[in-house]
């Protein structure tokens, strides 16, 4: 399993509105990619936003990296949304939950 964990910062005067519309988009064209897991979203107390998203191989990863689209919307995040933005592809070492 691979995990993407994406964290990003507003920059002042994003149109937040444009964000929520362009996330929705990317979250229903992620779910198309096979091996496509699962992705949530977490906002931290001082303001940071933390997607995390599930991808079976890296090679799906790598396909939504890539997708045209998605590269837009990277795009769009760098010049129109985020002051900042951290990306963190990480393969699990280890995976097991309570109860099993």
């Amino acid at each position: 399993m691979v995990i993407v964990i994406f964290r990003t910062r507003l920059r002042a005067g994003a149109d937040q509105d444009a964000l929520v519309q362009l996330t929705q988009e990317m979250r229903t064209l992620v779910q198309t990619i096979p091996g496509f897991l699962s992705v949530k979203d977490f906002v931290a107390s001082d303001g940071e936003s933390v997607s995390i998203a599930e991808f079976q191989t890296m090679a799906a990863a790598k396909v939504w990296r890539e997708h045209p689209e998605h590269r837009h919307a990277q795009e769009r995040g760098r010049t129109e949304f985020f002051s900042h933005y951290h990306v963190q592809v990480c393969e699990v070492g280890r995976d097991y939950s309570f109860p099993c």
